[in-house]
């Protein structure tokens, strides 16, 4: 049963209603900050476009777990908010030094590097606000379950170090073990608190929390595995960053490390483990509708082109 609903699912029309309504809620999402240029310099990284595959998978898994996806989605718009800062705190010169993103010019490129920085820095603690103070029929205990997630993915535990980890390695032999530590850190850490912050506002009992644990950590690294083949395969335009830049870098990557067949299949068994996590919770034809968005997501994350 749970096979038959799911190859009915209609996952492009999903993903762009999802899409458009994460798009509407970050649109309101900013105020009238002051001053007027840090609130441009906010909504230019924002409002930027991409997939919103982040908040879309809080969303999918709040519904996994039976909830309201609609009271998600301030914790979902958090979760952008706190990709976004990463991305423009990723491209600064004294970090990854990209020129491009999302197809146009990064933001310190734009308002410079002193703006760019203290608009993610905006960014990160408006992400907190989302969660702690916008996020009405929720709650408090769950809210403060989905602070403390928020918080672990974002710092020295997640991102932070991921990141750090990834600039200390730049020039270096590094072993298959390392490089997942980074991308488990610096990718894995912020989609890990996406599928438990969603499935934690809906009140998902531990088993549910624990599948989605292996569930996130598969599709983690699948995500930066096909990150990695995309930087060596795909122009700058598809991508709509700057391609090869991790090769300019000296950066160790899954297809210099395992080749481009190695590391697809790694990828595809990354799915497959993220999918077989879900399967208990999948059966049945209610249930099987619910958990389809995640499943689609992680097959989505190995056909992307971008």
């Amino acid at each position: 049963m749970t096979a038959a609903v799911t190859t009915t699912f209609d996952f492009a029309a999903y993903l762009e209603a999802a899409r458009l309504k994460v798009e509407g809620a970050l649109a309101a999402s900013l105020g009238p900050e002051r001053p007027e240029t840090l609130r441009e310099a906010m909504r230019y990284s924002l409002l930027a476009g991409g997939k919103r595959l982040r908040p879309i998978l809080c969303l999918a898994a709040c519904e996994l777990a039976g909830g309201d996806s609609e009271l998600a989605m301030p914790t979902a718009v958090a979760l952008e908010m706190v990709h976004t800062m990463s991305l423009i705190h990723d491209d600064l010169p004294a970090m990854d030094n990209d020129d491009l993103r999302r197809g146009r010019p990064t933001n310190h490129k734009v308002y410079g590097e002193a703006k760019a920085i203290l608009a993610g820095d905006a960014l990160l603690t408006r992400a907190f606000e989302m969660v702690a103070l916008r996020s009405p029929g929720v709650p408090p205990q769950q809210l403060l379950a989905v602070v403390g997630e928020l918080s672990l993915a974002s710092g020295a535990p997640g991102l932070v170090g991921g990141q750090v980890v990834d600039l200390e390695c730049e020039g270096q032999s590094v072993d298959l073990a390392t490089l997942e530590y980074i991308h488990l850190h610096k990718t894995g850490a912020l989609l890990r608190a996406c599928v438990l912050s969603g499935a934690l506002i809906a009140g998902a009992p531990e088993a549910l929390l624990a599948a989605l644990r292996t569930y996130a950590r598969g599709i983690g690294l699948a995500f930066q595995i096909i990150d990695d083949i995309l930087d060596v395969t795909a122009s700058s335009e598809v991508l709509g960053k700057t391609a090869g830049k991790d090769l300019t870098a000296d950066k160790t990557t899954y297809p210099k490390l395992l080749g481009l067949e190695e590391s697809r299949q790694r990828a595809d068994a990354l799915v497959a483990e993220a999918k077989a996590a879900l399967a208990p919770f999948a059966s049945g034809e209610p249930q099987a509708l619910k958990a389809a968005p995640l499943l689609a997501l992680a097959d989505f994350i190995t056909s992307r082109d971008r």
